[in-house]
């Protein structure tokens, strides 16, 4: 089996994911493994978070990880470093207590 690549997905108006991309069709992209980065502390752009990661992973807000998701306004896909994807994956879950 094939493994997913990780990536950080823009959507037009749905947010910013970072998940592996199942598959992809025009903008309808699904995902697997995924979490929704609502806040950010420790990287300017999507561009810096999916090549390096976050400088303050204990000041971000990054959801539960889901099973899988289907996004249908992808207008941006940035593959991640190994580097990042182990920064994404060890932000603390944001979640109401």
């Amino acid at each position: 089996m094939k493994k997913l690549e990780y990536c950080v997905v823009r959507g037009d108006r749905s947010g910013v994911f970072a998940g592996e991309v199942e598959s992809k069709n025009g903008q309808d992209i699904i995902l697997r493994n995924v979490r929704r980065l609502w806040y950010w502390n420790g990287a300017c752009s999507i561009s810096e978070i999916a090549k390096y990661g976050v400088k303050y992973p204990d000041d971000c807000k990054f959801t539960v990880t889901l099973d899988k998701i289907e996004i249908l306004d992808a207008i941006e896909i940035i593959p991640c470093t190994k580097e990042a994807e182990n920064c994404i994956k060890g932000v603390k879950e944001w979640k109401k207590n």
